[in-house]
């Protein structure tokens, strides 16, 4: 069984199904050699050949006051799925990020199981990218070491820390799944110069909320940017057509593309973009980027005062320096964010420098084969 309630979570869960099918099906000794997937995701698990009792990527929410709004039907889909599970009695129950709604999940079904101790099903439960512990609320480490047989982490750094607070979580690094989708691609283009007419890219989101409250001050930046560079163009990349639809409701006029952000990237001098999986995307491209993040008053309040890192932006974590120019909430201002971009393309040390930054950390999340490596831990439960 797999759960992602993300698009990103979405393409990593199936890619590790085909790993997982390519590795049970090569050993004929294995009884799980015609393995069953189910559980709840989007159209790439789907395609996968994961039978999906919804898709959750269509519920996508964050921060305090989105997640209040629809508690109800999260909670209607939470335990939808717990009852399929208690149903089909999968072998392995794997979270694929979606950290908030996947941890609780995970303990859920070990609370059943510790509950019903003549049911005789006991799965393994793992994680596929690590929820944010280290940045906040830490304590959710011994919920993980309690509940979790497995977890699966994409950042060099995450073993370490979980080994100094809980040693007993098996944490295994398998590296990070861009290394091999970037490889594939063959549209890297890290020493590119800026253009004599230069592309900025708005990257505002993935989910409903954060496009409707970056949108507009990435629109009011990029018209800073064209006063001062009017041969500026520029472009969007969404994931989906719901999006396109409401980025055109907000106003944009712009080039938008559906889920091509290699090519995108491969195109452009500097990306506007939200704080997220999107800015490692970024950086393997070698693209200099603004990042912003705004949210509900609520949610950032509380944020405010839990998160313990300096940065939201993952390049910037990395390095442990602002690689990338961040603005958070009020700081996200169209000057702000078009004076950073500017500076990114007029700047030519300053964006050598970037290249050269990003390409270290890029170098630190190893070879290809994450998903690969990542089937053999899951398999590796099953001796």
């Amino acid at each position: 069984m797999l759960i992602a309630g993300e698009a990103s979570g979405d393409l990593l869960a199936a890619e590790l199904v085909s790993a997982l099918r390519e590795k049970l099906v090569a050993n004929s000794q294995s009884e799980f050699r015609n393995p069953h997937f189910f559980g709840a995701g989007g159209t790439k698990m789907a395609a996968a050949g994961v039978d999906l009792a919804f898709d959750l990527t269509q519920h996508s929410v964050i921060g305090i006051t989105d997640v209040l709004k629809n508690l109800l039907k999260f909670r209607r889909l939470f335990n939808q799925l717990l009852a399929l599970a208690i149903e089909r009695k999968p072998d392995v129950v794997i979270g694929v990020d979606y950290g908030g709604f996947n941890l609780r999940f995970g303990q859920a079904v070990k609370r059943y199981v510790r509950d019903n101790p003549f049911s005789k099903w006991d799965p393994k439960i793992v994680q596929f990218v690590s929820p944010q512990v280290w940045a906040s609320r830490p304590g959710r480490a011994d919920k993980l070491a309690r509940d979790y047989d497995l977890l699966l982490s994409i950042f060099p750094f995450e073993k370490d820390w979980y080994a100094k607070r809980v040693p007993q979580l098996r944490v295994e690094f398998v590296g990070h799944p861009l290394v091999e989708r970037m490889q594939k691609e063959e549209l890297r283009m890290q020493n590119k110069s800026c253009a004599a007419a230069p592309t900025v890219l708005l990257l505002p989101g993935s989910r409903k909320s954060e496009l409707q409250r970056h949108l507009p001050v990435m629109l009011d930046a990029l018209k800073l940017i064209q006063d001062k560079l009017p041969s500026a163009k520029a472009k969007m990349v969404l994931p989906n057509p719901a999006l396109v639809a409401l980025a055109k409701s907000l106003g944009s006029n712009l080039e938008i593309q559906i889920g091509e952000l290699p090519w995108a990237l491969a195109e452009s001098d500097v990306a506007l973009a939200s704080t997220g999986t999107v800015t490692m995307e970024c950086a393997f491209y070698g693209v200099p980027a603004v990042t912003l993040y705004k949210t509900s008053w609520l949610t950032y309040q509380i944020a405010r005062r839990i998160v313990t890192v300096k940065s939201l932006t993952m390049p910037n974590l990395l390095a442990g320096e602002a690689v990338y120019p961040e603005f958070i909430q009020h700081q996200a201002t169209p000057e702000n964010l078009s004076r950073a971009a500017l500076e990114l393309l007029q700047d030519k040390a300053r964006r050598t420098q970037i290249k050269a930054q990003l390409a270290r950390i890029i170098a630190s999340l190893g070879e290809p084969g994450a998903a690969g490596r990542a089937a053999t831990a899951v398999l590796s439960l099953f001796p």
